[in-house]
């Protein structure tokens, strides 16, 4: 028996990871009818597993509250109980629907009954939870304090697996399928629409979704695709809109692998650290210089400019790093002079950054953010 638990789980994480996406998978409706969540596409989507006897059941309002209030700028709530949290479940999905009807009057879709943990993990859930697992719950609220003292008393490792703690666990996903974050039963409603209208509006969406970018295909950017990152930096603010800047885009292979060998002959214990070495810009395949006036005047200007050619380029499925580093290499060693002569700076300007570019070949999470820095006056 024990074999066979341990077969069953193995066969649901093979589910979850051989799914290329959340759109791979089928849920049944509340009338038992498979529904693919490709119907979905372009949606932002929150997934909650929820219960009707539980302390958190009110959220049931507050979540109606939310889909009412951003449904119609292309949200949906998919609504999924689950009775494996202290039975508080119970009865037909019927039954539950006109539970959440009577006292709640929830028009999100709601499916049929689901399991989030253990043997009869749903292939769904087992992919949510992969991509976005338990970071723990707030201590300093009393249900956070409270439910972490229970589970603990539990299993003292319960924090250190993915599984869904409790009723009311939430996933928020992106228009495009990306798991974007998870939030557990007593994080606010409040920070939970702040994070969901990121997502509804194309271009806070696109700032929240670009990552620094390390690893990328062996594939050179079209040209046209270079040609629109760097309108879209060009047309950046400047102080009195006179562009103090210069751009320059590296599609030579030959000039990145050049300068690369110069790089390693000064650094060989760096490079040998990297076993997948390709260049001295992470390996990406095209580079672009940013120069500003040697003064420092303009600097500002010139990190806009960089900031708008980034966005672009994730708006297009390209990744980009922005890179110091390589700078001071390039300006500290001699036997690389013919890498910045290439670049043709204007007379009274700096190399001052470059940002490697490329088709990424890695989707690193998200670092996280101190919101306290904020303070509004």
């Amino acid at each position: 028996m024990k074999r066979l638990f341990i077969c069953l789980l193995a066969l649901t994480a093979v589910l979850a990871v051989s799914a290329q996406s959340i759109y791979d998978f089928k849920v049944k409706n509340e009338g038992g009818q498979d529904v693919s969540l490709a119907e979905y596409k372009g949606k932002v989507l929150l997934i909650v597993n929820t219960a009707t006897r539980c302390g958190f059941t009110p959220q049931y309002k507050e979540l109606e509250q939310l889909y009412d209030k951003l449904s119609g700028e292309g949200l949906v709530i998919l609504d999924f109980p689950c009775n494996q949290f202290g039975q508080q479940a119970p009865g037909t999905i019927k039954e539950i629907r006109e539970f959440c009807t009577a006292n709640y009057n929830i028009r999100f879709p709601q499916f049929d009954k689901i399991e989030v943990n253990g043997e009869g993990t749903h292939p769904l859930y087992a992919y949510l939870k992969a991509k976005k697992g338990f970071g723990g719950f707030d201590l300093g609220d009393k249900m956070g304090k409270l439910l972490d003292d229970m589970l603990r008393k539990q299993n003292a490792d319960y924090d250190k697996n993915a599984d869904i703690k409790w009723n009311f666990t939430k996933f928020l996903v992106s228009r495009d399928g990306r798991v974007v974050k998870r939030y557990e039963p007593m994080d606010k409603i409040s920070d939970i629409e702040a994070d969901i209208r990121m997502e509804l509006n194309p271009v806070l969406s696109n700032i929240m979704a670009r990552r620094s970018v390390r690893k990328y295909l062996d594939r050179p950017v079209e040209r046209e695709k270079l040609e629109v990152i760097v309108r879209a930096g060009i047309n950046a603010p400047s102080a009195r809109n006179w562009q103090y800047w210069a751009v320059r885009v590296i599609e030579d292979q030959k000039l990145l692998s050049d300068v690369s060998e110069v790089y390693k002959q000064a650094n060989p214990d760096m490079v040998q650290q990297d076993k997948n070495f390709k260049n001295m810009f992470r390996g990406a395949p095209n580079l672009i210089c940013v120069c500003a006036p040697k003064d420092g005047g303009f600097d500002l200007d010139a990190g806009l400019l960089g900031q708008n050619m980034m966005l672009a380029a994730e708006s297009i499925g390209l990744g980009t790093c922005i890179q110091t580093g390589p700078v001071r290499f390039l300006l500290s060693n001699e036997k690389a002079k013919f890498f910045l002569d290439r670049l043709d700076i204007p007379e009274g300007y700096k190399l001052l950054y470059v940002i490697a570019i490329g088709y990424p070949d890695e989707a690193p999470d998200a670092k996280p953010r101190d919101a306290s820095k904020v303070k509004f006056l």
